[in-house]
């Protein structure tokens, strides 16, 4: 199965017209993006948009063999002309399967949103899924295969991907691709990053590929930290490196504070942008989460942990410390990087950034300051990717 995809942008496309946001502004050249529209072995076009026969001829192809228009969305904006020689573009019912004079078969997929999805077969039995913009399959069935190829609005809706992935329709050789791109994520060196942390990838306006052939499968690292300062962005971050994939655990080392209500309102803040399907686990006994196979595991994070870690052998006493407490902590920060570097699991772990501000005035402060700073080191030779968040932007420092 040959897919073109004509455009891969917003229906508005990208930069939208008259948007003054930075986006915008850089979405330029290979970063522009006209709406999405895909041409399936030239005789199935999916949602009609303005320009599509140019942009197909672009591509190197002509619209002249189609023989079916579906639409999976309203379109909103300016009237788009039928180009000549196209049938009329329709949608099909929810549920209802139609067979092409060329062979391929078309099912209407259900939608949780306005409009409709499309998983097309090939005659030879390949298979594609392409879902509209903000939308998700409503109510995924188990699937004996996965497809061989998804376009999605995976910047959208994540939680789409998500889905997919626990029903078993996204596996680990799908194809998976961003479209309906917009203005909310920057263009760019930026977008990739934050697709490949998903296993997603994104491609240019007027890309032809060859659906299931053999390709080498994205690998999304499996050890990431997260770190950076006081409302840096570093567990959003780390929150949207997860949030397309299901039975993710949200380990939380801070606990409760009775009592607290600020404390409350942050945890609160977080909770409200966890996806539902997540489980949080209340905990600071992070090795033994870390050592057991599981879903992905999503930690927030080290410095709350390393407080408890400290509170437990003493550390905050001078006497304490000296005698028995840096031996203590020493060995439990041992048994912690220990079980990262082991760990079957996916992680990504959030700390702080606490040694480039003022230094603390007082002993205590000073030893949490300087410990952390070891923790961070130790924590971040054992990830494949460490990240610094500064000011809501991310700086890859490796991987």
């Amino acid at each position: 199965m040959e897919l073109t995809l004509l455009g891969t942008g917003a229906p508005a496309g990208l930069p939208r017209p008259g948007c003054p946001c930075a986006a915008c502004a850089t979405a330029r050249g290979p970063y522009a993006r006209s709406a999405t529209s895909l041409l399936v072995d030239g005789a199935l076009l999916l949602d009609l948009t303005p320009g599509a026969a140019l942009a197909a001829a672009r591509a190197g192809h002509t619209l002249t063999g189609v023989r079916q228009v579906l639409l999976t969305h309203p379109h909103d904006g300016p009237p788009v002309e039928l180009p000549a020689g196209l049938p009329s573009a329709g949608r099909v019912p929810d549920g209802r399967e139609l067979t092409l004079i060329s062979g391929h078969r078309v099912r209407a997929v259900p939608m949780d949103a306005p409009g409709t999805g499309y998983e097309v077969t090939s005659p030879e039995g390949v298979r594609l899924l392409y879902l509209p913009p903000g939308g998700s399959p409503a109510g995924v069935a188990a699937r004996r295969r996965p497809y061989d190829l998804v376009a999605l609005d995976v910047t959208g809706r994540p939680d789409a991907l998500a889905r997919l992935r626990a029903a078993g329709a996204v596996g680990r050789e799908t194809d998976v691709l961003a479209v309906h791109l917009d203005h909310d994520v920057p263009p760019g060196p930026e977008l990739d990053r934050r697709l490949a942390a998903a296993g997603v990838r994104a491609v240019p306006d007027g890309t032809a590929l060859t659906v299931g052939a053999y390709r080498e499968a994205p690998t999304p690292p499996r050890r990431t930290l997260v770190t950076g300062g006081a409302r840096s962005g570093k567990s959003l971050e780390a929150e949207r490196r997860l949030e397309a994939y299901p039975d993710v655990v949200y380990v939380a080392t801070g606990g409760g504070r009775d009592g607290d209500a600020e404390w409350a309102a942050r945890v609160g803040a977080h909770r409200e942008r966890r996806p539902g399907s997540w489980h949080t686990e209340e905990t600071c006994e992070v090795a033994g989460l870390l050592a057991a196979d599981g879903p992905p595991l999503l930690v927030d994070c080290l410095s709350l942990w390393l407080t408890d870690a400290m509170d437990r052998v003493g550390a905050w006493d001078d006497e304490t410390w000296a005698r028995t407490g840096e031996k203590a902590l020493r060995e439990r920060v041992a048994e912690l990087v220990a079980a990262v570097r082991a760990t079957p699991r996916t992680v990504v772990a959030v700390t702080n950034e606490v040694g480039s501000g003022v230094v603390p005035a007082t002993a205590a402060g000073r030893r949490f300051r300087d410990e952390l700073g070891r923790l961070n080191a130790a924590f971040a030779d054992e990830c494949e990717q460490v990240l610094l968040a500064v000011s809501g932007q991310v700086l890859v420092l490796r991987g």
